[in-house]
């Protein structure tokens, strides 16, 4: 939902979550708008397919430069990429995130 333009204009190639751990490579899933949360009537925007390339842990502070452009935040600094994800999620720095990299379909 954050990341719904930079989806759009397919310049995310990365994504952290603080779930989603049993996705594996090569598995395609959609991209949407908002998927949780729904209320009654409202239906899923799907935006495209993703297919998975590689999952791995680290804890978000750990986030570099690069990563940060890949989320698609080419102007940000990693400190700022990081408060916006802790504040939206209410977590730490130091929470292990899920590191999600995929390509578009």
């Amino acid at each position: 939902m954050l990341t719904t333009e930079q989806i759009r204009n397919k310049t995310k190639r990365v994504t952290r979550r603080l779930g989603w751990w049993n996705l594996k490579p090569g598995e395609i899933v959609n991209a949407c708008v908002k998927c949780m949360g729904l209320k009654k009537g409202e239906k899923i925007e799907r935006i495209c397919q993703i297919k998975i390339v590689s999952t791995r842990p680290e804890p978000l502070g750990d986030i570099s430069q690069a990563d940060v452009i890949l989320e698609g935040f080419p102007e940000w600094k990693p400190e700022q990429f990081v408060f916006m994800f802790m504040e939206h999620n209410k977590c730490h720095w130091s929470k292990p995130v899920n590191r999600i990299e995929f390509e578009y379909v």
